[in-house]
């Protein structure tokens, strides 16, 4: 059987040293004469994964030491929540700029004040908002730093007068980023980070403890940081992907060396969708991802849509038809997807247009 060329949003595609090093795992794991699914979260064998997951966020991110990393089950819905729950007392904005964003928004108006600052949605989702202003008496302001659905991308990190904090689930670990510019970046790990199953947090621990209200055990940040992630039993599973995953990373030269794939892929991709008369990016151009492309059918040729799909699907090209909400295609190119890959996607978008327009 010939390789997929995977571009699933997510779970994303894992390189597959990492999945054959998990399977291996689950057979047998360290030496313990058990599968990894059952040993022990207390045990040495497993307390040494853990404390070597941590150090490799620190060291990948170049974390500063006021900074914790915490791992935490629940997916970044529950970041929604845990954001909200230890930070928001007065008021909080939000960077209203898709479909994850919005949700993030709503679950912290369960909490207390927060609202959207600026929105994109009058234009569906395809550009970053601009020429805002951010009020200097937020308790923090929030933003999605990559709209996996629509394709958009914040362009850099930007200065902010309060604490910011930020989504990363989808771009996480493919740029170089100034973490000192955030209070929070949290996210799932399916995307550059693992597997579903757990979610990371990487927080700044002053901008903790200033909250009135109680806060439940698992929901309160510095339970898990003063546990390092283990006052209850992690998903021990997801953790040892993301421990494998972020290995695999620092082996083929970080987070510098793999954003300059990341930016020759996504350089690939652009160029053949804005060549092609059958096909158009969605986003605008200053705000494209590097991570999620999002494109659709040209004006003329939306009959042709499902015949894409199988077109690509004969060329063992999977993942690419867009989300529920925004329809066409979306191809995502996190860490692991190859520029292979996307060579031969781009490849399919140009034949495609040669044999249609």
């Amino acid at each position: 059987m010939s390789r997929l060329h995977i571009f699933n949003a997510g779970p994303g595609v894992l390189p597959g040293e990492v999945t054959d090093s998990a399977a291996e795992a689950v057979r047998g794991f360290a030496g313990t004469g058990m599968s990894l699914l059952t040993v022990s979260h207390r045990s040495k064998e497993w307390g040494e994964v853990m404390e070597e997951t941590l150090c490799l966020w620190r060291e990948l991110m170049d974390l500063p030491e006021e900074y914790s990393v915490v791992l935490v089950g629940g997916g970044a819905s529950l970041q929604f929540l845990l954001v909200a729950m230890n930070l928001l007392e007065r008021r909080a904005g939000y960077l209203d700029t898709g479909v994850w964003a919005h949700k993030a928004l709503v679950e912290a108006r369960g909490i207390g004040n927060a609202y959207a600052v600026a929105s994109s949605e009058d234009r569906g989702y395809t550009y970053i908002p601009k020429g805002y202003d951010i009020p200097s008496d937020l308790d923090y302001f929030h933003v999605t730093s990559c709209n996996t659905v629509y394709g958009t991308q914040l362009q850099g990190d930007m200065a902010c007068p309060v604490p910011l904090v930020a989504d990363m689930s989808s771009d996480i670990l493919s740029r170089r980023i100034e973490v000192e510019r955030y209070a929070v970046i949290y996210g799932g790990a399916q995307k550059n980070a693992g597997t579903a199953g757990v979610s990371f947090a990487i927080v700044r621990r002053d901008v903790l403890g200033r909250v009135s209200r109680h806060i439940p055990t698992l929901l309160d940040y510095r339970t898990y940081i003063g546990h390092g992630s283990m006052f209850n039993t992690p998903p021990v599973f997801p953790i040892f992907v993301m421990n494998r995953t972020l290995r695999w990373l620092k082996s083929i030269g970080g987070v510098d060396a793999v954003e300059k794939v990341n930016r020759r892929k996504a350089a690939a991709l652009y160029a053949a969708l804005d060549s092609s008369r059958v096909f158009r990016p969605k986003a605008a151009v200053e705000d494209r991802s590097m991570m999620n492309v999002t494109f659709e059918m040209a004006p003329g040729y939306e009959r042709l849509e499902e015949d894409f799909i199988r077109y690509a699907r004969e060329r063992d090209i999977v993942g690419i038809k867009g989300h529920r909400f925004a329809g066409g295609f979306r191809a995502s190119l996190y860490n692991a997807c190859t520029e292979q890959d996307v060579a031969a996607l781009a490849e399919a978008i140009k034949l495609f247009d040669k044999v249609n327009r």
